[in-house]
C-alpha cells in the first residue's frame, strides 16, 4: 500500500479489515498490539509465522516476523536487531481506539499497560526494565513454593530478591511519575481546549510502597526505601508467594474537580478526557523526540459528538502522518476528504 498523502482515511464495511490494517501499523510502531493479548493472536489461524513490512521515508526498510513458536523478529534493512525496542529510533505511534475507554473505567492493570506505553515511547531502554522486572517477579514467586524454601527457609535468597527488585522498582517507579509529570501539562491544554469549561483535571501516581516522598529522585533513597517495604511483608508473601507491592501493583488517579473520573465521571467525561490524553501523548512525543510519530484513529470518529470530531479532525494531519478507519464519510467534511487519501477495502 503506497501512502502519498498526510492523512489516509480507510474506507471499509464492518469486518473487512480496517483495524487488522492499522493493527499492523501499531505492531510495526511499537512492537505490541493493543487488541491482541500475545504474538499469537495476530497470526492467521492456519499459519506458522506473520510478517509486517513497512518502508520509512523511502530510505529505511522496516520488518516484524511474529511466530507461532518462539519470539518475534526485528530486522533493519535486513539487520536483525539485537535489541528489539530500537526500532523506535525509526519509527514511534499513538493509537487511539474505542477499547481506550477502559483507561478510565476499568481496572488499574489498563492504566498500567498506558502509562508503561507512554514510557518505552519517550525512553526505550524501558521496555527492558518491564521484562526483567516481571521475570524477577516470576522467580520470586517460585522461590517460595520451592523445596529449597521449604526446607531451610533460607534469607539470602529473598534479601538478593529484594535487592534486585528494589533496584528495577525504583527506575520504573521514577520513570513512570516523570512521564506523568510531563504529560500533565499536555492533558490539561487538551482538556480545555476540547471541553469548553473550566473543569480542573487531575492525574496522580498512586504507589504500593508507602512514605515515598513526591519530592524524591534520588535513586539510592528510593530504592532503600523499597527494601524495607518489601522486608516488612515477608511473612505475608512466605504465605500467600505473591509480592504486594511494587509496579504490577500501583495505579494512576484521574480526576475532574477532585472528584474520581472512574467512579463518578459521566460518559462524555471521560470520552473527552482520554481523547485529551491521547493527544497529549502525541504533543508529548512530538517535543520529546523532536519527530511527529504516526497517529493512528481506529473507529473512534463513532464515539464523539460532532463538535468534538470536529475539533479532533481539525487537530489531525498537520504535523503527524494520520491513519483513520470510518465505514462511511458522512462525518468529514469537504476540504478534509479532499486533502486526504482514501484507501478502500
Amino acid at each position: 500500500m503506497d501512502l502519498h498523502e498526510q492523512r489516509a482515511i480507510i474506507l471499509g464495511c464492518n469486518g473487512i479489515g480496517k483495524s487488522n490494517l492499522l493493527e499492523s501499523v501499531e505492531v510495526l510502531s511499537q512492537l505490541r498490539s493493543s487488541r491482541a493479548l500475545s504474538d499469537k493472536d495476530l497470526i492467521k489461524n492456519d499459519s506458522e509465522m506473520a510478517v509486517i513490512y513497512g518502508q520509512i521515508d523511502f530510505t529505511d526498510d522496516l520488518k516484524v516476523n511474529l511466530f507461532r513458536k518462539g519470539s518475534k523478529k526485528i530486522y533493519v534493512n535486513d539487520s536483525l536487531l539485537k535489541k528489539q525496542s530500537e526500532i523506535k529510533n525509526y519509527i514511534r505511534s499513538v493509537c487511539f481506539c474505542s477499547n481506550d475507554i477502559n483507561i478510565v473505567k476499568s481496572e488499574p492493570g489498563y492504566r498500567r499497560t498506558w502509562i508503561d506505553r507512554v514510557v518505552s515511547q519517550l525512553e526505550p531502554i524501558y521496555v527492558e526494565l518491564i521484562h526483567r522486572f516481571n521475570r524477577l517477579l516470576k522467580q520470586r514467586s517460585y522461590f517460595w513454593r520451592s523445596e529449597s524454601f521449604q526446607k531451610d527457609q533460607s534469607s539470602e535468597v529473598i534479601e538478593s530478591f529484594d535487592i534486585q527488585m528494589s533496584l528495577i522498582c525504583t527506575r520504573i517507579f521514577r520513570r513512570r511519575r516523570r512521564a506523568i509529570s510531563r504529560i500533565r501539562p499536555y492533558v490539561e491544554y487538551w482538556h480545555n481546549h476540547l471541553s469548553k469549561s473550566k473543569e480542573q483535571i487531575s492525574i496522580n501516581y498512586l504507589s504500593s510502597f508507602e512514605n515515598i516522598d513526591e519530592a524524591e529522585e534520588e535513586e539510592e533513597v528510593i530504592s532503600n526505601q523499597m527494601v524495607d517495604q518489601l522486608q516488612k511483608q515477608r511473612a505475608i508473601e512466605a504465605l500467600t508467594g505473591k509480592c504486594s507491592f511494587g509496579p504490577h501493583r500501583d495505579d494512576i488517579e484521574f480526576l475532574i474537580n477532585d472528584i474520581s473520573l472512574r467512579k463518578y465521571g459521566s460518559s462524555g467525561q471521560q470520552r473527552t478526557f482520554i481523547l485529551a490524553l491521547k493527544m497529549a501523548e502525541l504533543d508529548l512525543l512530538r517535543n520529546m523526540i523532536n519527530l511527529p510519530p504516526l497517529l493512528i484513529l481506529d473507529d473512534v470518529l463513532a464515539e464523539l459528538d460532532m463538535n468534538r470530531q470536529n475539533l479532533l479532525l481539525n487537530s489531525v494531519g498537520k504535523e503527524s502522518q494520520c491513519f483513520i478507519s470510518a465505514t462511511h464519510l458522512d462525518t468529514f467534511n469537504q476540504s478534509f476528504i479532499s486533502s486526504s487519501q482514501m484507501i478502500h477495502l
